[in-house]
């Protein structure tokens, strides 16, 4: 384990990171990342596990073993892309991307029983493959799953690349419950987050190329979604972002990644996080991507939990 403490962003400077997905455990916040490999100067991905990072102020980070690589799935044959991890039932677990080596991209399905993993295959098989979707000719459909527990029980499962997907979930979140359907969003990319907060559904997503983030609200995760604009504007030197929100210790945070670091860039990111502040009617004011990161937080109002 390597402990750091930073208050600026980037958050993590040692090692290349990306994706951020975030989740809250016993008073602690859990950072799960991509793992940038490739060398200084490549134009393609190389990613082969996951990191995990936990911090109880967020300045002080404690990095754990890698709890999580694509071959430990034994049916994938690599791509540790973006993914999502929630708390379910006393459980950890971990929805991400990989490449199935019997052809197409798939979401797999990981899980443990403490947020630092290790994690395990929990079906032995895709939770989606390409067979499944609508559109089995787009390539890299099956990118960036992100999942919500609604109030009621039901899990919702949300992806896609140029086209975005969703689908309910049983409650043992290891098969579909119903149909795959698609979303109408302005722009979609890819890189789709998914919260809710008091009665209103948020959909942040990579709007354009290179990407900002833009954001949807509805009533339902199923919609109809109406585009609220961009929230998080360019991330510097970098063509892609991926949002993850969380409230933590009555504050609303934004993680995102840039290619900030000394030879960062497109496939050389960082996680980075800023104040997210929510207006009266319930829309996201724009992210204002700072340096200062976690530093600026203690000057910041910051938002009452959801």
């Amino acid at each position: 384990m390597k402990d750091t403490q930073l208050n600026g962003n980037p958050i993590i400077r040692h090692v290349f990171t990306s994706d951020p997905t975030v989740i809250e455990s016993n008073g602690r916040i859990y950072l799960y990342t991509g793992h940038d490999e490739a060398p200084e100067g490549s134009n393609v991905y190389v990613m082969s596990n996951w990191l995990c990072f936990s911090s109880a102020d967020l300045v002080n980070w404690e990095e754990h073993p890698v709890p999580l690589s694509a071959t430990d799935f034994e049916w994938a044959s690599g791509d540790a892309y973006a993914s999502k991890v929630i708390v379910y039932e006393q459980q950890y677990y971990w929805f991400v991307f990989v490449t199935n080596a019997s052809g197409g991209k798939a979401i797999a399905l990981a899980v443990s029983d403490q947020p630092q993993g290790p994690f395990r295959d929990a079906i032995g098989s895709p939770l989606i493959d390409q067979q499944m979707i609508p559109d089995t000719e787009l390539e890299l459909a099956n990118l960036d799953p992100t999942v919500l527990v609604d109030d009621d029980g039901q899990v919702y499962l949300v992806w896609g690349n140029g086209v975005c997907y969703l689908a309910r979930l049983k409650s043992d979140l290891r098969s579909l419950n119903g149909p795959i359907t698609k979303l109408e969003l302005p722009g979609f990319r890819e890189g789709a987050h998914l919260h809710k907060r008091h009665d209103w559904y948020y959909l942040s997503y990579g709007y354009g190329q290179p990407e900002r983030v833009a954001y949807c609200m509805a009533k339902s995760p199923e919609g109809p979604w109406e585009f609220k604009g961009i929230l998080n504007e360019l991330a510097g030197n970098c063509e892609t972002n991926r949002p993850a929100i969380i409230d933590f210790k009555g504050r609303s945070l934004f993680f995102y990644h840039n290619g900030g670091l000394e030879t960062g860039g497109s496939h050389r990111r960082s996680v980075c996080v800023d104040v997210l502040k929510y207006n009266a009617d319930g829309t996201m004011q724009r992210v204002l991507m700072t340096s200062e990161g976690p530093a600026a937080f203690a000057a910041a109002s910051g938002q009452p939990s959801a």
